[in-house]
């Protein structure tokens, strides 16, 4: 390919730019998308453990309350392509989905090659042009996009959409392109950071029950003292801290970690109350009177966690149960209640699922996404400076701001 002619060229072959490449294409805009990888939606594919969280059911009020940053940018597009409007494209289109706990909507084989598998489907539709190279810049002359630059040649056209995505899973192609071709054109970029992403202690303790999970527990972070977030799911414990669900949706809440200081209490039995928990606790003593307290909490905790509580609660692990006081039993129950790991970072980005920071929305268009700045550029997806919290959200941005790109060129 050494020079091609189209109206637009799309870069980025996930969520964003398959969206932007299918509704341009829809009206009759002669588009070429641009993806180095042999397979479109490579990151679509491994989300949500590979069953791809679509979007999340609820409104728009409800949507906006899980954006943490400038969400009133996303009002215009969420009201052109809503959570409810995604799901009917997707079902229409004949893919079947299904919602969970949480609101969280999936497809109803819980295999996300069906919803890439899709998207690429429409594309071939419509007639975009897919050429599987990568972009190296995006020319403009007199404050007008005119061509880009790819590996395999020049690409005249009259409107380019970076839809690169952000940092997160660099082997997927997410490798900060779309901030360096925004830059250039004048561009500001918020500085990237990870979210949704594991996060490290320097508790020893962590290391030590590596690869030990935990259920239906509920996990509070503090930002400076302040609670600043409380949710009950699973997590699990790493060679370098936490991570699990809960863990990835408590990351995006902790937006200062330069500045405040951060810890976690885990609620190890959220349905029961102190008072309950320490008759819970009485029960179990009372069976195992003559045991050391060592081989006494095999009924309230997993083995790999029993020497951690058995250390953390200050009761010498050779004690008689049945010469335990009350006071050493209290201060078992708020373990139990609040079992403590200390935050000293975030795992770096390319760890991360979602990548927060990007281009500054300030400079763009929220009714066309077009920027400011250049005439005939338009960003969309995961390289704006917009994410959400998990459950849908991040994808949802993707779909909203890919599908008002695509109508707007």
């Amino acid at each position: 390919m050494n020079s091609k002619t189209c109206e637009l060229v799309v870069i980025g072959g996930g969520a964003a730019g398959m969206m932007c490449a299918i509704q341009a294409a829809k009206r009759g805009v002669d588009t070429i998308l641009l993806d180095p990888n042999r397979q479109l939606g490579r990151k679509l594919r491994i989300t949500g453990k590979g069953r791809c969280n679509v979007t999340n059911n609820c409104d728009i009020k409800q949507f906006m309350e899980n954006i943490p940053g400038d969400g009133r940018f996303l009002y215009s597009a969420l009201n052109r392509l809503s959570p409810a409007d995604t799901i009917a494209f997707f079902e229409n289109a004949g893919l079947p989905l299904k919602t969970e706990r949480g609101n969280r909507v999936f497809p109803q084989s819980d295999n996300a090659n069906d919803v890439a598998g899709l998207l690429a489907r429409l594309c071939d539709r419509y007639g975009v042009r897919i050429i599987h190279t990568k972009a190296e810049r995006i020319i403009a002359e007199n404050g007008a996009v005119c061509a880009v630059k790819t590996q395999q040649g020049r690409i005249e056209c009259r409107a380019a959409a970076v839809c690169t995505g952000g940092l997160s899973y660099p082997l997927t192609g997410s490798d900060g392109a779309g901030y360096g071709f925004a830059k250039e054109l004048g561009h500001t970029i918020v500085s990237a950071k990870a979210s949704l992403v594991p996060l490290e202690s320097d508790d020893d303790y962590c290391a030590q029950m590596q690869g030990f999970s935990l259920r239906n527990v509920a996990l509070s972070v503090y930002e400076d003292e302040k609670l600043i977030f409380r949710e009950q799911g699973e997590m699990l414990f790493t060679h370098f801290g936490v991570s699990g669900p809960l863990v990835l949706s408590a990351s995006s809440h902790m937006r200062k970690m330069e500045s405040a200081k951060y810890r976690l209490a885990i609620d190890l039995k959220p349905a029961l109350d102190e008072k309950k928990l320490d008759a819970r606790i009485l029960r179990d003593f009372e069976k195992y009177s003559n045991r050391e307290f060592k081989n006494a909490l095999s009924d309230l905790a997993g083995y790999t966690m029993i020497p951690v509580l058995v250390k953390l609660s200050g009761i010498p692990e050779e004690q008689k149960v049945n010469s335990i006081t009350r006071e050493q039993r209290l201060k078992l129950v708020q373990l139990f209640k609040a079992f403590p790991v200390s935050v000293s970072g975030t795992r770096p980005i390319a760890e991360a699922i979602v990548t927060s920071g990007g281009v500054s929305t300030k400079e763009i268009n929220p009714r066309t996404m077009q920027s400011k700045l250049v005439e005939g550029l338009y960003f969309a997806g995961e390289v704006l400076d917009l994410d959400g919290y998990t459950g849908g959200f991040n994808l949802q941005i993707a779909w909203s701001t890919g599908y008002v790109a695509g109508n707007s060129i």
